[in-house]
């Protein structure tokens, strides 16, 4: 009988009851799509960032004082500590190691370049790295990284060097002073002061002027191999930059782990902070120390805070806007069915039945007007992430539920006041017609 009352009620006003499934669909709907786009958000925003630089340095933790000037390590060649580069593919093996969007090591060397024609360049830097080389994991596969992975923003006009070959690329600075292009060839000396104990010189072809706005405008980027070679420390390297995924720090990502209980730890561990990253980068290479960049990383979690955050506020804007709109055409109903509340209570209704009366009413509505405001949601949700990120957002099913859930609370929210105001109906006057 109650469900015959409710589906008859359901049937009337059409108009009235189709603008509000239709604002609880507009609200589902921008809800949906800032949902969708909220949990993805992190993921996409973080593999931007990654276009900025790496967010991790690793160095020996006993290495000596260092002399950096310009992110150029000075120190003679012999001094520090250094690192065996046959252990990196371990970094392919540690908790996170989806998250090691790539890593690159480099071993500076002082050098004296000659430019063609046999006249001096100068004294500069050598550096040695990898563009794109194939790294050898424990479990048997390979990982290709290097400067493509990690610095992706240097720009060379020309190509990079192949991994392995005697060729380099040439810091643009350096290049406009001694009047070097790509497809000559240098010999590069090391320094008589360096402690060199490797080969003194090599000859390498120039396949590139290398741009990067930092102090790698005045060196010359080679394989690391070469480097290695020039400074006597074949398979080892100095200094180490890891591009990772994170998420942003936050008060807990700040504690030291040592204080922190089993269940605490496990829950910091298993959480992609640049901290637990760093820690876990520290037990696969032992011996080393693994910092964040806290310029880039501190930037990126900033930016990513605002932007969720902004993703949530608009979320529940549109949510508030939907319960308002609920509200006011529920007012509307219960003053248009005085007579029917003031009826159901003379013939004995309690305020729970006429209460259960409205709410299977409106309940009925957010269903409908949450599935419509899904469907439209997934749309607006690829149009967001394809303007923004160049790609549409995952779709997830399990959305679907909660945002039927939400409906039915926006619903039974906005029907609260007027509900109230009707359960204080007095019947007399109302059946007398006042």
């Amino acid at each position: 009988m109650f469900f015959r009352i409710v589906g008859d009620s359901f049937a009337r006003k059409p108009r009235r009851k189709a603008l509000t499934a239709l604002a609880l669909a507009l609200g589902m709907a921008v809800a949906t799509a800032t949902l969708s786009v909220a949990m993805d958000v992190g993921d996409r925003l973080a593999r931007e960032f990654r276009s900025l630089g790496a967010n991790l340095l690793v160095t020996p933790q006993a290495d000596s004082l260092p002399l950096e000037i310009g992110g150029v390590d000075y120190r003679p060649v012999n001094a520090g500590a250094y690192l065996p580069e046959g252990e990196l593919g371990k970094l392919k093996t540690i908790f996170w190691r989806n998250n090691i969007v790539g890593f690159a090591p480099f071993l500076e060397v002082p050098i004296e370049a000659q430019r063609p024609g046999g006249s001096a360049a100068g004294a500069t830097t050598l550096i040695g790295t990898w563009y794109k080389y194939a790294v050898p994991v424990p479990d048997g596969t390979t990982f290709t990284t290097g400067v493509a992975a990690t610095q992706p923003f240097w720009h060379v006009e020309g190509r990079w060097f192949d991994d392995g070959a005697e060729q380099c690329v040439v810091g643009a600075a350096l290049a406009r002073r001694a009047g070097i292009q790509a497809g000559d060839t240098v010999e590069l000396r090391a320094q008589a002061n360096s402690g060199a104990a490797g080969e003194s010189s090599a000859k390498l072809r120039v396949t590139g002027i290398l741009s990067t706005g930092g102090p790698e405008d005045e060196a010359v980027v080679a394989p690391l191999a070469t480097a290695q070679k020039l400074s006597g420390h074949t398979g080892h390297y100095r200094r180490l930059l890891i591009s990772a995924l994170t998420k942003p720090e936050d008060e807990f990502a700040r504690r030291d782990p040592r204080t922190m209980s089993g269940e605490e730890y496990d829950r910091w561990y298993c959480t992609a902070y640049i901290s637990s990253i760093a820690y876990q980068v520290q037990q696969a290479l032992p011996g080393v120390e693994a910092r964040a960049i806290r310029r880039v990383a501190e930037s990126e979690g900033r930016i990513l805070t605002r932007v969720s955050a902004l993703m949530w506020l608009v979320t529940l804007a549109a949510l508030v806007a939907a319960a308002l709109a609920v509200a006011a055409t529920s007012a509307t109903t219960v003053l248009e069915r005085r007579s029917e509340i003031g009826l159901m209570k003379a013939l004995g209704a309690g305020h729970a039945l006429i209460g259960a009366f409205f709410l299977a009413e409106q309940v009925l509505l957010a269903l409908l007007g949450g599935a419509a405001g899904y469907l439209l949601g997934v749309g607006l949700a690829r149009l967001l992430g394809k303007s923004v990120f160049g790609v549409a957002p995952t779709e997830r099913i399990i959305l679907l539920p909660v945002i039927l859930a939400l409906a039915a609370a926006v619903a039974l929210a906005g029907s609260l006041v007027p509900l109230r105001r009707a359960a204080r109906f007095d019947p007399a006057p109302i059946l007398r017609g006042e």
